[in-house]
């Protein structure tokens, strides 16, 4: 079965997006829906646990994530393509590319988790794994994550609505995934051509910590600092994020 996407754009520079751990594909819509969907195709893609695939059950791997793309890419007929993928999403995209690294055109990653993982020590993991049951938990990382600063009706509807649109048994899965597997060997003078944005306010995926993994690791890497947001650009500064993305991927 494949995993449950939506389709902005008709375009032909084909686009794979995936979001972050507390969120769905349709936090990317007004971000999405901003630019030009005669240049580009977008493909708002769940994983398995999550939003359209809530119902699917997995390993909750980012190997697995890699099959379940590029089976959706091969059913929609996508021969090369981009990836976008936002927190534990850059992640994702970075093994969709090892799994299929002839058909990746670039991939834009936003405050993106990179290939050594989080590094996670017991302690702040065994915090990070409380909020799977806990949503006062995810309000708090949440907040903390977009500098102490926005408004908090939004982090606790950001809170529920991670609760409603993910499972447990998901939403913990990928969390190991991301906060403790380190495949940056795999990576290392990668070729692919990757802008990678960062929130002013986001307290820990710091510019230095990007100039220090993505940008050491892939030589064509570039970093750009998202001024006013923390976290969730998307949510934060969507239209200055927008533009961002556009110009990097209508690049010659």
């Amino acid at each position: 079965m494949l995993n449950g996407y939506a389709q902005l754009g008709n375009g032909p520079h084909k686009v794979m997006v995936m979001a972050g751990w507390f969120g769905v594909a349709d936090d990317w819509r007004t971000t999405l829906e901003a630019l030009d969907g005669e240049a580009f195709t977008f493909v708002l893609f769940d994983y398995r646990g999550y939003g359209l695939s809530k119902q699917l059950d997995g390993e909750y791997t980012f190997e697995e994530v890699a099959g379940d793309v590029v089976r959706l890419a091969d059913h929609l007929g996508w021969k090369r393509f981009s990836l976008i993928g936002h927190s534990m999403g850059g992640a994702a995209i970075q093994r969709v590319m090892l799994a299929a690294p002839h058909r990746i055109d670039r991939m834009v990653a936003v405050t993106a988790v990179p290939a050594c993982s989080s590094r996670m020590d017991a302690a702040r993991l065994e915090m990070f794994e409380s909020a799977v049951g806990d949503r006062a938990r995810r309000e708090f990382i949440i907040n903390f994550s977009t500098g102490s600063r926005l408004p908090k009706t939004w982090i606790a509807q950001k809170a529920e609505r991670s609760v409603a649109s993910s499972t447990s048994a998901a939403f913990g899965g990928y969390l190991k995934q991301w906060a403790t597997v380190d495949f940056s060997p795999l990576v290392q003078n990668n070729p692919t051509r990757v802008k990678v944005i960062v929130g002013e306010f986001d307290p820990t995926l710091t510019a230095e910590v990007m100039l220090a993994t993505w940008l050491a690791w892939y030589p064509n890497a570039e970093l750009e600092t998202m001024a006013n947001s923390g976290h969730y650009p998307m949510h934060e500064t969507p239209l200055a994020l927008a533009a961002a993305i556009q110009d990097f991927l209508q690049r010659p």
